[in-house]
């Protein structure tokens, strides 16, 4: 089946739908024929988004909603099966970045990475899933990892690693689902590369809390990605190759199949040679090959 005989015509819940992926999955999924819940702790992103897909016939609703609460995303999933119908995709991809020397960074900034991109999808999970698996048709789990998450890259370490416990997560999940023997849901890791966001203007850095913290370095490394997101993919285009990855049943969905997959493949020898982590010369993340 293709994408749209695939997804058309469910719903569709995407967390951080309000910039970079997560918006060209939702504009996406629009194209395709869903009904879209849009989920953010940015309003006015969202509202506008709904504006535009609701003012291009689509059916969209937003929801201010921040996924660091699972009190929240459980309000999410039960406003959205009250309002909007039974969910065939759920996409936990809220995340932000982190720059800067592991050890110079803040503990709030620690643990916000991780309560948003490891927690927060694991509240997505908790809320969803149980009304996923009690519902008769197919459904859909997507959960945002990176090519961060088969890559060791200096300056960004809370990200990083956040993204490695993202694609374990999914893959325990997977496993976990079969066993249980839910058949009718698939669960599925994303691992975009370098796609246009806002995520590099809105990282966070380390603010000077102490003595010899190092700020030139992480805004150093700001601006490295930021000369990359130049060059990064449209997040429209990377939706659609997603969706196409998804409906073929595909377990690693690589908005860069050819780039993406060339990081798992250094990842895979790295581990099998046993060989240390190399600095580049330039970053991993890479977008001009895409």
């Amino acid at each position: 089946m293709n994408a749209r005989e695939t997804f058309g015509g469910g719903v569709a819940v995407i967390t951080g739908a309000g910039a970079g992926i997560g918006a060209g999955l939702a504009r996406h999924a629009h194209r395709l024929g869903m009904s879209l819940v849009l989920a953010d702790v940015d309003a006015a992103a969202i509202a506008t988004l709904r504006e535009q897909l609701v003012a291009d016939g689509g059916s969209a609703v937003d929801v201010v909603c921040d996924v660091r609460d699972p009190d929240a995303v459980a309000e999410l999933a039960e406003r959205t099966y009250r309002d909007v119908g039974p969910v065939r995709l759920l996409v936990n991809n809220a995340g932000i970045e982190q720059f800067g020397y592991l050890w110079d960074t803040p503990v709030a900034n620690w643990n916000r990475v991780m309560d948003i991109n490891v927690s927060g999808v694991f509240h997505g999970v908790r809320a969803f899933l149980p009304r996923m698996i009690a519902q008769p048709d197919p459904a859909w789990v997507w959960n945002l990892s990176s090519i961060g998450g088969v890559a060791a890259v200096p300056l960004q370490a809370p990200y990083i690693i956040s993204k490695h416990a993202v694609l374990a997560l999914t893959e325990c999940l997977r496993l976990e689902v079969q066993l249980a023997g839910h058949d009718h849901i698939q669960v599925q890791a994303v691992l975009p590369g370098a796609v246009k966001s806002n995520i590099f203007e809105a990282a966070g850095g380390v603010e000077n809390t102490r003595a010899g913290t190092d700020v030139e370095a992480a805004e150093s490394q700001r601006a490295a990605m930021l000369d990359i997101k130049a060059g990064a993919m449209d997040p429209v285009e990377a939706a659609e190759v997603v969706f196409d990855q998804s409906a073929r049943g595909e377990f690693y969905l690589l908005t860069q199949p050819d780039y993406v997959g060339s990081a798992m493949v250094e990842r895979a020898q790295v581990l099998t040679t046993r060989v240390p982590p190399q600095l580049r010369t330039k970053p991993r993340f890479d977008a001009t090959k895409h």
